[in-house]
């Protein structure tokens, strides 16, 4: 019998500090050659564009095989649904049997502030205190509460384009957290002097202006997915340090690389290296104090199958989950 678990089900068996080191050694992994893992294949639905992605991955250590359906539809938020939607589909690794079907939207939105914090755990400095996050959605919470377990945090400040919702988001999260989350009232006012910045926007423009970015801050910016969208401005990205999750992936979908490549101003050797090339030693990370450094997320299906992994397992011990068949 395969296993059936809701969102509910997830978030009773995924603690953040647990999630964020299985995706570190998600990413050491992959950058090791050790995940069979394509570029997504993605789809555009209908006249508003809407996103369906596609994502498979396979690896041995943990030993998981399966695929992230994904899909994105910014109408939604009209219709009170989330934009982001996503269902997980695992299978034995040893005889590809289907094992689970898992609902994928909290993976997603936990696993890609999980591998933001691994970023700012191996690449912000170690005395990083101040976060700016730039946009007040899921994203938004979820990244303050994965950077909070790996590093110090003194003050939070947020800015999204809606005073409501960045009033709303700094009240919210200062009586959940005990940090002191402040809204401001434009982006650069978050961002000047942080030491972390997380841009976590659905901006297809840049959000922030280089010479916002104090040196020596590090940024995790997991907005802008498609070759043709970016949250941050060339100049900042020829300026820093830079770090993805896939270079394939990032060479063929992160407009943040893609459109300062095109203008002349960066080149493809710019890219520092891979994340799980840092967590592991085989690059180098930051190299003093006022290195700008960026961490550029894609997602990677190797982090969905994993967390997905560790979900089943963990609900099938506390007796969570709908037993199912298809015959």
């Amino acid at each position: 019998m395969a296993l059936l678990l809701t969102e509910a089900d997830v978030r009773a068996v995924l603690p953040m500090p647990d999630l964020i080191a299985a995706m570190e050694l998600a990413l050491s992994e992959y950058s090791a050659g050790r995940v069979a893992q394509p570029v997504r294949t993605v789809l555009e639905v209908g006249s508003d564009k809407a996103y369906f992605g596609v994502m498979p991955a396979a690896l041995d250590r943990p030993a998981a095989v399966g695929a992230k359906l994904v899909t994105v539809y910014a109408s939604n938020h009209a219709r009170g649904l989330p934009s982001h939607l996503a269902t997980i589909v695992l299978f034995d690794h040893a005889t590809g049997a289907l094992t689970a079907v898992v609902d994928g939207r909290f993976i997603t939105e936990a696993r890609t502030a999980a591998v933001s914090a691994v970023s700012v755990k191996h690449l912000a400095r170690p005395d990083a205190r101040i976060l700016a996050i730039v946009g007040s959605g899921v994203q938004a919470r979820s990244h303050l509460e994965a950077i909070r377990h790996v590093r110090d945090l003194s003050e939070v400040r947020v800015w999204s384009p809606s005073e409501r919702h960045r009033e709303a988001f700094a009240r919210e999260m200062s009586a959940s957290t005990g940090l002191p989350v402040r809204a401001t009232a434009n982006a650069g006012a978050a961002v000047r002097g942080a030491d972390i910045i997380a841009l976590v926007t659905a901006s297809k423009t840049p959000v922030i202006e280089n010479a916002d970015v104090a040196d020596g801050a590090h940024l995790c910016a997991v907005g802008a997915c498609r070759p043709n969208e970016r949250e941050m401005p060339s100049a900042l990205m020829a300026r820093a340090r830079v770090y993805v999750d896939s270079r394939a992936a990032a060479l063929k979908e992160a407009g943040d690389l893609l459109l300062p490549i095109a203008e002349g101003v960066m080149h493809e050797r710019d890219i520092a290296g891979e994340l799980g090339e840092v967590t592991s030693a085989r690059v180098t990370g930051r190299r003093s104090p006022a290195d700008v450094t960026i961490f550029k997320s894609l997602g990677m299906a190797a982090e969905d199958v994993v967390a997905a992994g560790m979900a089943v397992d963990r609900a099938q011990a506390a007796g969570l989950g709908q037993p199912f068949g298809l015959t």
